[in-house]
């Protein structure tokens, strides 16, 4: 399990995987969190496999996070790309409202 002490200089004392890691940061409750998330991941990929070689676990960990990335960058490249289609036909039907209010004034 992850967790934090953190000192005036900055550093962020951690645990993933029951290895400490001193880290440096602006917000250590933000790095606390990262840290928690990695452990779990490691924790999940050691439950589901049967190696006992962390630099393997956290390889595999560090794959998982990287394909939840892609699947969420994914869909939200497709939200923004809806979003932004609709922006511009509400501008174009906006433009045509206003349009017809100057002709009409």
């Amino acid at each position: 399990m992850a967790t934090q002490s953190a000192s005036t200089n900055s550093s962020i004392r951690v645990e993933i995987y029951d290895q400490v890691y001193n880290l440096r940061g602006v917000d250590a409750e933000y790095i606390t969190k990262l840290a928690e998330f990695v452990d779990s991941k490691m924790r999940n990929v050691a439950g589901q496999t049967s190696t006992i070689d962390s630099l393997r676990l956290a390889v595999l960990a560090a794959l998982n996070i990287a394909d939840e990335y892609h699947i969420l960058k994914k869909k939200y490249d497709l939200l923004a790309s809806e979003y932004r289609q609709r922006a511009g036909v509400l501008a174009g039907a906006l433009d045509e409202v206003l349009e017809d209010g100057r002709r009409a004034g």
